[in-house]
């Protein structure tokens, strides 16, 4: 109990002290997540509203597909990924395995099917209310995508904290792709598998405190912004 006690408090005073590179990983992690996010979201969010209002032969078995892919273990599409972009990989020309934008590419691969299955639901929802007021109004498929963003705002907002949150807190993936290494591609959620492993428990307490923190504060924003744009 002593020991521990002694690591929160270490972590605690890490925390405090603002280590440059504590205040490293912790940017990097935020930079690389928020990037992977906003990737997901342009990606996922348009084909989650197609899927809604297009109809096509096998248009179930994309959603089902989908949806299955929300399981989709992350230390594969990390050695799926490492095989792409190792030097005798297809894309190892590019020079991009242990770089953080291989590890942008990664938490995109993942976070992307948690936004399409966000947005379809409540975008299919939507379309079955508006779908002949919009064939009325002579609406193209991409402006009534945009009719369906406009009315589901909330539901937009929630798959980008959900996909940010699958980003934040995602290691098997980005350790493969990523290397870990100190200064360059060091996030805190393999900074915190590297300290426990080595036995630091202070750096990775204080990674953890910090990781969490986030988290809740994330969620609290989430459900406020919801429920702001839920009153309008």
């Amino acid at each position: 109990m002593n020991d521990f006690a002694r690591s929160v408090g270490a972590a605690l005073g890490l925390i405090g002290s603002l280590d440059s590179e504590l205040l490293g990983i912790v940017g990097l992690s935020l930079r690389v997540s928020l990037s992977a996010s906003l990737f997901a979201l342009v990606i996922g969010a348009p084909f989650g509203a197609w899927l809604a209002i297009i109809r096509f032969p096998g248009r179930h078995a994309v959603i089902v597909l989908t949806n299955a892919l929300l399981g989709l273990p992350p230390v594969v599409v990390g050695l799926a990924l490492y095989l792409l972009l190792s030097r005798s990989g297809p894309l190892g020309a590019a020079g991009l395995l242990f770089t953080p934008s291989a590890m942008v590419i990664a938490q995109t691969l993942l976070a992307t099917p948690i936004v399409v299955a966000l947005v379809h639901r409540p975008a299919s929802l939507l379309w079955s209310e508006y779908a002949d007021l919009a064939r009325t109004d002579g609406l193209s498929n991409l402006r009534s995508i945009g009719l369906l963003f406009a009315l589901g705002r909330s539901s937009l907002l929630t798959a980008f904290l959900a996909a940010f949150g699958r980003a934040i807190a995602e290691v098997g993936a980005i350790i493969i792709v990523g290397g870990n290494i100190r200064d360059y591609t060091r996030t805190m959620t393999t900074a915190i598998a590297l300290e426990t492993s080595k036995g630091d428990l202070p750096l990775a307490l204080g990674l953890g405190l910090i990781l969490l923190a986030l988290s809740v504060a994330v969620s609290t924003v989430a459900f406020l912004l919801v429920e702001r744009i839920g009153e309008k």
